[in-house]
């Protein structure tokens, strides 16, 4: 009996074909082979840019390159993200800083930027965009894609295509990120965490029953700490226990949830790639450097933090329908309290008073260590803050707003402060950090 042929593949340095024998491009040396039997005919991929913010901070300042550098705030604020080195150490991203510091005192501790990482991550959005028209981001530093048909256009496979991007990124942007190839969503953003950082994983149709029996349930989408301690308590732990279960059971434990469980737990996702998702919600918050209680405290940065949701509400061209107020403890423990407009919104005016009615109801004498504020269920400007007939003096709030938003786009948002923040605003407070 013959041995079985090769599996094709190709070098991820230099794209030349990968010979059978070999570990090592034959052509430039690379170890950077990737082989797969489905590799000439997959074409969904989800593409991850390997520890962001850190990347980008390390691509400006080189000195940090061998260094463990900590994207996030100070001692009382959390980790945004960190890089592998940090990693190594046990630093991970929304780890309070305190334990981070402890873990790795010798890291090098960096604000964000957020500016600087919105722009470079629009760069990379773009040469995305240069692949296909079907990309759907999911955060700032990873999308889907969908390469259906774009072969001919590039005259190449999608696989060669995404190599292609990769090295491209590396080279002009100065960053690296990871490539997840395979059939569907789940799956590619699964491969996408295999091999990281500049990694290039393949998950085919014929090997996703096999691949996911031994991982634990954690890795679905969709199930959380506390899901998966629910199924832990049922005495379930793996992906291959629930490709052992039927669909009806499934349900009947778990509902809605129990139907993904077993769909995804086979493979089984028909989620397509939608370019230009919209936004789902608009918030801000930020983390005090000493815990705060009163109302005189925590009002003014509620204040200031609506004003920021609407400032970006108001540039995306959104409107939303339903205030959220975020609260976290001394002891880490999160309040989310919510309130939907009969309107849509998108005046810091109609969200701060909405805030601070749901703020004044959680004032019982505990102490906060963060405040947030922001809107979901998104919708039409158009149809936003009609004329308020219940409240006749939200009219002349508006204007004033507007009027204060025309002098703010002149002279910059500091040039003029509402009663609330005159004075006590965010930025000049030392216990506060962004």
């Amino acid at each position: 009996m013959s041995a079985a042929a090769p599996a094709p593949g190709f070098c991820r340095d230099c794209l030349v074909p990968a010979r059978a024998e070999g570990r090592r491009c034959h052509a430039c040396g690379s170890p950077r082979l990737v082989r797969h039997a489905e590799i000439d005919t997959l074409t969904l991929a989800h593409v991850d840019c390997d520890a962001f913010y850190a990347t980008v901070e390390k691509r400006d300042n080189p000195a940090l390159i061998d260094k463990p550098v900590i994207i996030g705030g100070g001692k009382r604020g959390v980790v945004s993200t960190c890089c592998y080195i940090a990693r190594i150490h046990g630093v991970r991203s929304a780890m309070p800083m305190f334990k981070a510091l402890e873990a790795c005192p010798e890291a090098v501790v960096i604000r964000p930027d957020m500016e600087k990482y919105v722009r470079v991550g629009r760069q990379v959005r773009q040469m995305m965009g240069d692949l296909t028209p079907l990309v759907q981001p999911i955060s700032i530093d990873e999308a889907f894609l969908d390469l259906t048909g774009t072969a001919l256009l590039h005259k190449e496979t999608a696989a060669r295509t995404l190599a292609r991007f990769a090295a491209r990124v590396e080279s002009e942007i100065g960053i690296t990120l990871s490539v997840g190839l395979s059939y569907c969503k789940f799956l590619a953003k699964v491969a996408s965490d295999l091999d990281k950082p500049r990694g290039y994983s393949v998950i085919g149709r014929a090997e996703a029953l096999a691949f996911l029996a031994p991982k634990p349930v954690s890795l679905i989408w969709g199930v959380g700490k506390a899901f998966t301690a629910t199924l832990e308590r049922d005495g379930i732990r793996t992906i291959g226990q629930l490709q052992h279960m039927e669909l009806t059971a499934l349900m009947r434990s778990y509902g809605v949830m129990g139907k993904r469980l077993y769909h995804l737990a086979r493979g089984e996702d028909d989620r397509t790639v939608h370019a230009n998702d919209p936004a789902k919600s608009v918030s801000a918050e930020t983390t005090f450097n000493t815990d705060l209680s009163r109302a005189e405290d925590l009002v003014p940065i509620l204040r200031q933090l609506s004003e920021k949701v609407s400032a970006r509400l108001k540039s995306g061209g959104h409107a939303g329908q339903t205030v959220v107020l975020k609260l976290k403890t001394a002891d880490f423990k999160s309040r989310t309290r919510n309130h939907k407009l009969d309107d849509p919104t998108m005046l810091a005016d109609r969200i701060f008073r909405t805030g601070h009615h749901l703020l004044l109801r959680e004032l019982d004498g505990a102490r906060f260590r963060l405040i947030g504020i922001g809107v979901t269920d998104l919708a039409d400007p158009a149809q936003a803050d009609p004329p308020d007939l219940v409240d006749p003096a939200a009219a002349r709030r508006a204007s004033v707003e507007t009027a204060m938003d025309k002098v703010r786009a002149r002279f910059g948002r500091d040039i003029v402060e509402t009663g609330y923040t005159f004075g006590k605003g965010l930025r000049r407070r030392p216990d506060v950090e962004e």
